[in-house]
């Protein structure tokens, strides 16, 4: 089977010190990115860890695809104790980073520790393998993301695509603060950048030539990167914002925080708003597709990239603000500084119901920069949706601590059962069975009888995630394409992605999660009954436990 190569390079902040294990073992058995970084991190986290604690760590991965040429690859894997959740999360962001981490001849990038001062962190190759050095940066501290990236450059030669970096939100344990790589690329759900705050970690660069002789099966590589430049989908001129009026008009899309289903001003924050202000192409590293979306309005004087269909909705909708403008400064804000654009957005419109607020996008403005210094009611928005609810007096719309993806589960009953399973909370991309729903290949009326689709999704997104490839990726990097790349047939890979989604469950029990857990703030049919499914067929106990899972990774903390 192809995986990533290279050793794990575990960085602790707190003496400096960097040390570099083999671990051809578990890439073997896992593929690379999120299933590698779940599987060191439940050995290697504590289960009585505290998210903004020394003995948290987290990890940047790669998979085996990032050695090709090939279209939907220029992503990453980032995965670790999340601040918002309090389990383990992953998320993962495109750009150009992938390239340059892999040339620095690592496949897994773990930090730890805590540091007394702010950090910068270099990563490069050598003939010895991957070293590190250590920059104390007090002059970071407060920066914006596209300021890192200027420092970088006139102090290093090093542009945003060599970068991870945090922003102020990151430095002030906004809980749902993001990584951004790139400076408009973000690991984003879950709060990361929080993670690498509490470790006073401000940015890490990578770069090298030590890139892994990786050969990527043709056909279909070459295929499919043929089929990415020539399709004329919607996508690449719209990007994930074209299906917008659709769901608005056929399903729902929520509104002034989950009051209303359908927002009248749809039109103006959709695919063709958004589109209007496109002004050129944009890609991820080797991607022929280019859906991104930079976009700008010379009269607000706002450059950005995005928004896409989820800001749309997080900034637009969900806070009844109907001008793609002030959604373009919301999403550039979080860009700067560091936010998940869904929690961030989700939790200010819970803001705005209670202050009876909704459509005030400067108040939206404003609010975004107290969040990210935790000054005065940012203090408490800062802590997300699920913690702050009942002092805002508003529901709670949260599974797991994480605020809702725009596919609303009270209309989409699948996507609901998919919230509520899934170990990360309400996220659209862990499971996702919206596609199938808002299609009609799947009826989204009901939760009984779709856990079988939704385990076998689930255990695909974690080799999707592995792998590393675009979730765009649907239509072209098929089951059995996506076998041939990774050489090995489907029913392993569904093994795979079923051993990573166990080790995050088990993890999970071990922090107090079980059935309880497993739920909605909202009422959808038999869905008690339905994550019973789910659990059979996972085979997992009744109360949503797993048993011991065995353990793979050295140095293990938690034997």
């Amino acid at each position: 089977m192809l995986h990533a190569e290279g050793p794990l390079l575990t960085v602790d902040v707190s003496d400096r010190s960097a040390e570099r294990t083999t671990i051809d073992d578990i890439l073997e058995d896992t593929i690379g990115g999120r299933a590698t970084a779940t599987a060191l991190a439940h050995d290697r986290i504590p289960f009585d860890a505290d998210p903004f604690g020394p003995e948290n760590r987290a990890y940047l991965s790669t998979g085996p695809l990032q050695m090709s040429r090939m279209s939907f690859t220029g992503r990453m894997n980032m995965t670790g104790l999340s601040p918002l959740t309090d389990g383990l999360v992953s998320t993962n962001a495109g750009g150009y980073l992938s390239r340059n981490f892999s040339g620095a001849g690592l496949s897994v990038f773990e930090v730890v520790g805590e540091s007394n001062e702010l950090l910068a962190i270099h990563v490069t190759d050598s003939d010895d393998g991957p070293e590190v050095r250590f920059e104390e940066v007090p002059e970071l501290e407060g920066a914006r993301t596209s300021a890192v990236s200027e420092y970088m450059d006139e102090h290093h030669g090093l542009g945003p695509e060599n970068c991870i970096t945090i922003g102020p939100a990151g430095e002030n344990l906004i809980r749902y603060a993001s990584v951004m790589t790139f400076d408009s690329r973000a690991f984003g759900r879950g709060g990361l950048g929080a993670v690498l705050g509490s470790k006073n970690v401000k940015c890490v660069t990578f770069e090298g030539e030590s890139h892994p002789d990786i050969e990527i099966p043709n056909p279909p590589s070459a295929d499919i990167h043929r089929e990415a430049a020539t399709s004329d989908d919607q996508m690449k001129r719209q990007g994930t914002t074209g299906g917008t009026e659709f769901i608005n008009d056929n399903f729902s899309l929520p509104t002034r925080y989950f009051d209303e289903y359908h927002f009248e001003s749809a039109a103006n924050i959709g695919g063709d708003a958004v589109e209007e202000k496109k002004y050129k192409k944009g890609a991820c590293s080797q991607c022929a597709y280019a859906c991104k979306l930079p976009t700008k309005d010379e009269e607000r004087g706002v450059e950005t990239e995005g928004p896409e269909f989820e800001t749309v909705y997080s900034f637009g909708s969900c806070q009844g603000v109907g001008d793609i403008v002030d959604v373009m400064i919301s999403n550039e804000l979080c860009d700067e500084l560091g936010m998940d654009t869904i929690s961030a957005g989700v939790t200010i419109a819970a803001y705005l119901k209670s202050e009876d607020e909704f459509g005030n996008a400067e108040l939206v403005h404003e609010t975004l920069e107290k969040v990210a210094r935790r000054e005065g009611i940012g203090d408490l928005l800062a802590e997300g949706v699920d913690r702050a609810h009942e002092e805002l007096g508003v529901d709670n719309y949260s599974v797991k601590g994480m605020e809702f993806a725009a596919h609303d589960g009270r209309i989409l009953h699948g996507q609901g059962l998919s919230y509520a399973v899934a170990n990360r909370g309400g996220d659209h991309m862990y499971g996702g069975m919206l596609g199938l729903e808002y299609s009609g290949e799947l009826d989204p009326e009901g939760t009984l009888g779709k856990a079988g689709i939704l385990v076998e999704k689930e255990n695909r997104n974690v080799v999707r995630d592995s792998g590393v490839v675009c979730a765009f990726a649907g239509d072209y990097i098929t089951d059995d394409r996506l076998a041939t790349l990774l050489e090995t047939d489907y029913e392993r890979l569904q093994e795979i992605g079923a051993a990573g989604i166990v080790r995050e469950r088990h993890f999970n029990n071990q922090r107090g999660k079980d059935v309880n857990d497993d739920t909605l703030p909202y009422e959808i049919p038999d869905l008690a009954a339905a994550v019973q499914e789910y659990y059979d067929e996972r085979g997992w106990n009744d109360d949503g436990t797993v048993s011991g899972v065995d353990s793979v990774a050295p140095a293990s903390a938690n034997d």
